[in-house]
């Protein structure tokens, strides 16, 4: 049975696609059979992320309303054999979403899947709401900047509250991936430092993504960055964080930038 992981946040243009996509490749490769799931219905960005965009036939909104089977809406990846995306609909709105029809699909994917990865649209709306509502995990996503982290202890609150495990009296188990860390303007007092961002979430670290034209490269080629360029630092990062996803003891690094990005121990390690 699968496990079930929204990524999520309150504040767009943090990465939620980019680590979705990530991720998903990263576990993937690493022999899982994964499906991503994009939940921002009306914008549909994780089919471009995933180099899909033209083989879209059927998305999320017809499998919810009956319109295609869930088969013939799931889109193969053509690098990873066992990866595979839902896609959203570009031409609805969220309303057509409901939680029947949510409830349905993840109870199907959850028999055919190892991970079922849900790309939640940003703040706290209804799409977001359904995205996070049968996980059993979650990665909140942040950048190291005041405003986003707040938006992030906001999501933490709806996770604790608003989930179906919530409501079982249960927890959601969630992670905190932090997005675009510069050591060097973190050093400076331009951002918060990793250890303020946990200070405020006091949610365990997943991974720490450094600041990279490799990302945007990536995205930019539709082709997650651990499948474009598994060698750099953002990826390895993204490699680590799915070995503890999967339970790995994996030491947790900060990127530094000297030269290119080399790594110093953080005397904390993953939860």
């Amino acid at each position: 049975m699968a496990k079930v992981l929204v990524v999520t946040s309150g504040k767009g243009g943090v990465g939620k696609t980019t680590s979705t996509a990530a991720l998903g490749a990263a576990l993937a490769q690493n022999g899982e059979r994964v499906v991503v799931v994009d939940f921002d219905v009306g914008l549909r960005n994780l089919d471009l992320v995933m180099g899909a965009e033209r083989r879209v036939v059927f998305d999320l909104i017809n499998v919810v309303q009956g319109v295609a089977k869930l088969s013939q809406a799931l889109i193969r990846d053509k690098r990873l054999e066992n990866l595979w995306l839902l896609p959203a609909s570009q031409t609805r709105d969220k309303d057509a979403l409901t939680d029947d029809g949510v409830r349905r699909i993840i109870a199907d994917l959850r028999t055919k899947f190892d991970w079922v990865i849900c790309d939640s649209p940003a703040g706290i709306e209804r799409g977001a709401t359904l995205a996070m509502r049968y996980a059993d995990e979650a990665v909140i996503v942040t950048n190291p900047e005041v405003s986003s982290v707040r938006d992030s202890d906001r999501i933490i609150g709806m996770l604790d509250s608003k989930t179906a495990r919530a409501e079982r009296g249960e927890r959601v188990t969630k992670h905190v991936l932090i997005t675009r860390y510069d050591s060097a303007r973190a050093m400076r007092g331009e951002m918060l430092g990793i250890d303020d961002i946990l200070d405020i979430l006091a949610t365990p670290l997943l991974g720490i993504i450094p600041e990279s034209q490799d990302v945007l490269r990536a995205s930019n080629i539709g082709s997650p960055v651990t499948l474009n360029n598994a060698a750099s630092a953002p990826a390895r990062a993204y490699f680590d964080a799915a070995r503890r996803l999967n339970g790995e003891d994996v030491a947790m690094t900060v990127p530094v930038e000297r030269r290119g990005f080399m790594n110093r121990l953080l005397g904390r390690r993953a939860a």
